[in-house]
């Protein structure tokens, strides 16, 4: 099928919108991306990230360390319809310690939604998520929550977004009071007050909404004189002192739209959602990596291509299966597809797409088509994060980020007749980029040892192998701090003492240190090599 002139291909893209939600631990992300579900119908009620007293508990986090913790350990992938739209929503880990599971969830995004506590702002790992995605040119819509509690100021807030992430930053609604006095916001574009009201425990059930004129006097009896004064001095500020919003400035990264509301309580989510359906982009362009450079790829024009960003695998423990997730970057999928299994620029094998998946977390259903922005899983497909999968050869998708480990482990199991399946763990779950498992470059039969960019991953490590696997673990940490992948001849290079000389997978040359500065020492002492902070 011609794809330039296929209406279905183009219509459906144009509904899509991919995006990934961003946070510091405990800001909200997880809540908002369950009321979205609630909002979108496919969730009668809404669960809680912690199970408070028996209540049901967040959709997006299945894993059972999720639940028994309440944090999201592992980017999760859900696709529903909204308003007409095709939803496809990534919910990252906001944790410092997965934040390499979340740099590349980010890559299959067209856009982000940044969450802030309301009374904290912007925190540190914010800061770190938004500076990928300004790295990556992904857009960013704002929201600012828990307006239900007690809360700064939300001029001060803008103003911290605009100083700490150095984007503009425009107000498209207002809110009216903060913690119990919260009632709602004002849409400064229809000026209107949108007024909310509790209807469940949690915000378990839509919240009951009320949209009225502002200026109107059923508006200005609906809230007390103190909050109509203070809300009236701050619109007439953000006239003269506020930026104007344009939807240009926002695909193009240099400003992002701010929302007010409360996730718990579903104050403010309704028209933010809306909001987002209309503002977010389609699916657009995306530079591939060819034999002779780069080129822009465009979604609907080209034949099928996608790219592999996420492995995770016993999301079904009764089958003992592996999800790869992949992002489709231009064409239509159908099921049965044939395509070429791209690694490392070689064309590794010819395979058909038999068993397609679109998820709502945990949950599968078979599908037969999808397009461009859709994220689908692929069952024990034998791939591995970072393969391009395309009708056509002669490309492949950039490189995924992968950054250095500063935590490194032995770890053996502790009962050794649970070797084959300490083995068998081990393979899964560095194949899924939750641990590097690295080899001396001076012994290589030597056994491994493990690396993580955050300590809690060997934690999550040592209890999936005994929650996946049966198989209780022993670790012994090692005295390295950082690390960095070397470029230049191996045979010249000289190490330092304290360092370690090791291979990654891929067989590449990592070199381990104590402490950052005998990494720098190391580097004055080689001055024709260099130790990348990435590969």
């Amino acid at each position: 099928m011609d794809t330039d002139l296929d209406p279905i291909l183009t219509r459906e893209t144009a509904r899509r919108r991919t995006f990934a939600i961003i946070s510091h631990p405990d800001a909200g992300k997880t809540t908002l991306t369950e009321k979205l579900l609630l909002y979108s119908g496919l969730l009668r009620t809404a669960g809680m990230v912690k199970n408070r007293k028996g209540g049901k508990l967040a959709t997006s986090d299945w894993m059972t360390m999720e639940q028994e913790r309440g944090i999201s350990i592992t980017s999760s992938a859900m696709q529903f319809e909204y308003h007409g739209h095709v939803i496809n929503v990534l919910d990252t880990p906001g944790h410092q310690d997965f934040s390499a599971d979340t740099y590349r969830t980010l890559t299959a995004a067209d856009c982000a939604i940044m969450v802030l506590d309301a009374a904290k702002g912007v925190e540190t790992q914010t800061r770190k998520l938004f500076a990928v995605c300004k790295l990556r040119g992904i857009p960013v819509l704002t929201f600012i929550n828990k307006l239900d509690l007690p809360s700064r100021s939300p001029l001060e807030l803008m103003a911290e977004v605009e100083e700490v992430l150095g984007i503009a930053a425009s107000a498209i609604n207002w809110p009216v009071g903060s913690g119990r006095e919260f009632v709602g916001v004002a849409d400064r574009a229809a000026k209107d007050l949108v007024l909310f009201e509790k209807t469940s425990v949690g915000g378990a059930q839509r919240a009951s909404m009320q949209r009225l004129p502002l200026a109107s006097p059923e508006a200005q009896a609906a809230i007390p004189e103190d909050l109509r004064r203070q809300l009236a001095e701050d619109l007439e500020m953000l006239e003269i002192a506020g930026n104007p919003f344009s939807r240009e400035a926002f695909l193009g990264s240099r400003i992002t739209p701010v929302f007010f509301g409360s996730a718990l309580t579903n104050f403010g989510i309704e028209p933010f959602f809306d909001a987002f359906v209309e503002l977010a982009p389609a699916p657009s362009s995306r530079e591939v990596v060819t034999t002779t450079g780069s080129e822009s790829m465009d979604p609907i024009a080209a034949p099928f291509s996608a790219y592999v960003f996420k492995i995770q695998a016993n999301m079904n423990p009764k089958h003992r299966d592996q999800m790869a997730f992949i992002r489709i970057c231009s064409g239509r999928f159908e099921r049965d597809l044939v395509v070429k299994h791209v690694r490392a620029g070689q064309v590794l094998r010819e395979v058909r797409l038999s068993r397609p998946q679109t998820l709502v977390a945990r949950d599968r259903n078979t599908l037969d088509e999808a397009f461009p922005g859709d994220v689908v899983g692929l069952i024990n497909a034998g791939f591995a994060i970072g393969d391009t999968l395309a009708v056509k050869g002669g490309f492949e998708h950039q490189a995924l980020p992968q950054f250095p480990p500063e935590h490194f482990a032995r770890i053996e199991p502790s009962d050794l007749t649970k070797r084959k399946g300490f083995d068998k763990g081990m393979e899964t779950l560095a194949g899924e980029g939750a641990v590097q498992v690295l080899r001396s470059y001076d012994n290589p039969i030597a056994n491994p040892f493990i690396a993580a960019v955050g300590r809690l991953q060997f934690e999550v490590l040592q209890f999936r192998l005994k929650d996946e696997w049966n198989v209780e673990t022993t670790l012994t940490p090692l005295p390295y701090a950082c690390s960095g992948w070397l470029h230049g001849d191996i045979e010249t290079f000289k190490p330092t003492p304290g360092a370690q000389v090791a291979k990654d997978a891929r067989g590449r040359i990592v070199v381990l240190f104590p402490s950052e500065w005998d990494r720098q020492y190391c580097l004055r002492q080689n001055p024709e090599h260099q130790l990348l902070d990435f590969a």
